[in-house]
């Protein structure tokens, strides 16, 4: 089955794929970098516009006092620096576009990973990170950092230039160059620590909002919202204090570079007047250095105020490509035919994902088409797990779960999913119609499967009640529906399209005895067409429909065959126990 991975291993792994994930996406920038690269070339040279223009007003059109020739450098100054306005937009546009593209390639990837992450790593790793380091990425790619990189390599055309104008003036340019380099490689040094701690603080305070979010009914009830408001205003200091080091850190540093900048840029000023005076440079020489002086500075003040976003993004790529690196190769095994006669469990060992707690160990039994499972034991001895494995929603550290001998990772997930039905303890359905969700939101959901699915869970009728009948919005996490109404309704979505393996974690816990009785029936249907069921039960009535039992006692399967005769040992271990309570001396529900 699969493999467990720590949470640990997901930051810190060392990519084990022939090429980086998150590095092939950016890749792809590769075929457009040469366009852009002319196309900022082409940028760079015009912003000499400006230096040149000004240079022609000072030594040629006040020296001569024609207005004509003011008029066409006029014309001509602007007709350059609005196509360089264009090719800017232009660039602009394209990568923004580009970054979409790397987002388009990174986020089905990250979305997948957000859907498996919690399999391997439990509830160590923030599941949703993925979504937003994919966010963080593309925001970076589509702001001014790219820009100020594409511009770097045009710097020495503008010192160039300022060195023609003057050597002592290309020389102090230079210094200042050197200058904004020192506080760059500064930024880098002081920026690493404070971005990581902004990482981990942010994905504590996550956690605990949505911890916050999901449990709101029992903070509420209970009375103990301000202690989890305590923790995460704990939480929510340490990201905020985090936060204020790295922002102090780079606007300082911003701050020192634009004040240096303009200082640098009075200075030139100023030399270039007493070279001026000195018979050494022209008048309009002072304006065009200042301007080449600017330009030629201002890729590395950008790239340092733009540096926070690149830091984060450069966390975000190693921290993807560690979690896109790590999960299981996802790829697609030969399609099998659909199972119909047994389920086996072969010793199988599963512990908790993201630790090595074994919480079932050697776990073995088989059922044959049409036989029905009753899994019982008391709370936390392993059932709910032997549920998941059985299902292949947990991984699986030794043994294989098999139907008609093939082993569950023999399919994938989705060819899988078509022959599995599965209802486990937390009830999760999704913001969407009844139909929708019973459908397990198929594009094209065959109506007639539906309806035979709601029938067999016996929510037909309630469905029909609602305002808009199977098309009524049942809300985020079906909120607008009862505790009994969720369970149903997620019952036949387990139903749905008659999988051959049917896996149901307490199924009545929140069920009346409507509800118990359609349980029943529905089981009766799977075990007339050919399917096979495992029920973790808690309550008796699901005994009416059930061939086998086993009974899981501390991680291990202690007994396991025909009802009758598991029950009766039971009642021996169990001798107070009445007939029918049987399943409750020993029952319970499971974390």
């Amino acid at each position: 089955m699969l493999r467990r991975i720590s949470s640990g291993e997901l930051v810190n792994v060392k990519a084990r794929t022939a090429k980086s994930e998150v590095r092939a996406a950016l890749g792809t920038l590769k075929s457009i970098t040469p366009a852009l690269a002319v196309m900022s070339g082409v940028v760079n040279i015009l912003a000499l516009t400006g230096s040149f223009y000004m240079m022609q007003v000072y030594d040629r059109v006040l020296t001569s006092r024609s207005i004509p020739t003011l008029v066409a450098l006029s014309v001509l100054a602007l007709l350059m620096f609005l196509f360089q306005g264009g090719l800017e937009v232009l660039r602009s546009q394209v990568l923004v576009r580009l970054a979409n593209r790397v987002d388009r390639r990174l986020t089905p990837k990250a979305h997948d990973a957000v859907m498996r992450l919690p399999f391997y790593t439990g509830n160590q790793a923030d599941a949703m990170q993925p979504i937003r380091d994919v966010d963080q990425i593309r925001n970076y790619l589509s702001g001014q950092g790219p820009i100020a990189i594409l511009d770097m390599p045009w710097m020495p055309v503008y010192l160039a230039f300022v060195f023609l104008l003057h050597p002592i003036l290309g020389m102090v340019t230079l210094g200042g160059i050197l200058f904004l380099v020192l506080v760059t490689v500064l930024t880098e040094w002081l920026v690493k620590e404070p971005t990581k701690i902004v990482a981990s603080a942010s994905k504590e305070r996550t956690m605990i909002a949505e911890a916050s979010q999901r449990n709101a009914e029992v903070l509420r009830a209970m009375g103990f919202g301000s202690s989890i408001m305590r923790r995460f205003e704990a939480a929510s200091d340490k990201h905020l204090s985090a936060q204020e080091k790295l922002s102090d850190t780079i606007s300082g540093l911003s701050t020192v570079s634009k004040v240096f900048r303009m200082t640098l840029q009075s200075a030139l000023l100023g030399l270039g007047a007493y070279l001026t005076l000195q018979g050494q440079m022209s008048a309009g020489a002072i304006i065009a250095c200042s301007i080449a002086a600017s330009r030629a500075l201002a890729p590395i003040e950008i790239a340092i105020s733009h540096w926070k976003a690149f830091a984060a993004a450069r966390q975000s790529v190693k921290r993807l490509d560690g979690v896109l690196a790590s999960l299981p190769d996802a790829s697609e095994p030969l399609e099998l035919p659909a199972p119909t006669s047994v389920l086996s469990v072969e010793n199988v060992t599963v512990a908790v994902p993201g630790t090595q707690r074994v919480v079932l160990n050697g776990a073995t039994l088989k059922l044959e088409a049409g036989q029905i499972l009753a899994v019982i034991g008391p709370s936390a001895a392993g059932k709910s797990t032997l549920a998941r494995a059985v299902a292949g929603v947990w991984p699986i550290a030794r043994g294989h779960v098999r139907l008609d001998g093939a082993a569950l990772d023999r399919w994938s997930a989705d060819s899988l999913g078509k022959h599995v039905g599965y209802l486990p303890q937390d009830i999760e359905l999704f913001d969407g119609t009844i139909t929708e969700n019973i459908s397990r939101f198929d594009e094209n959901p065959d109506s007639a499967k539906v309806l035979a699915a709601s029938q067999a869970a016996d929510v037909h009728e309630m469905v029909l009640r609602m305002p808009n009948g199977y098309e009524t919005r049942i809300g985020a996490h079906g909120t607008s529906l009862s505790g009994g109404q969720r369970q149903r309704i997620a019952l036949a979505r387990a139903l749905y399209g008659n999988p051959f393996l049917l896996v149901l974690d307490e199924p009545n816990s929140n069920l009346d005895a409507e509800g118990e009785a359609a349980l029943v029936k529905a089981l009766q249907s799977v075990k007339a067409r050919g399917g096979v069921a495992l029920v973790v039960a808690h309550r008796p009535s699901v005994l009416a429909a059930v061939d086998l039992v086993a009974v899981v006692n501390n991680g291990q399967i202690s007994a396991f065959g025909p009802k009758d005769e598991v029950l009766r040992k039971v009642l021996r271990q169990q001798p107070a126990a009445g007939t029918t309570s049987a399943l409750a001396a020993v029952g319970g529900a499971e974390n």
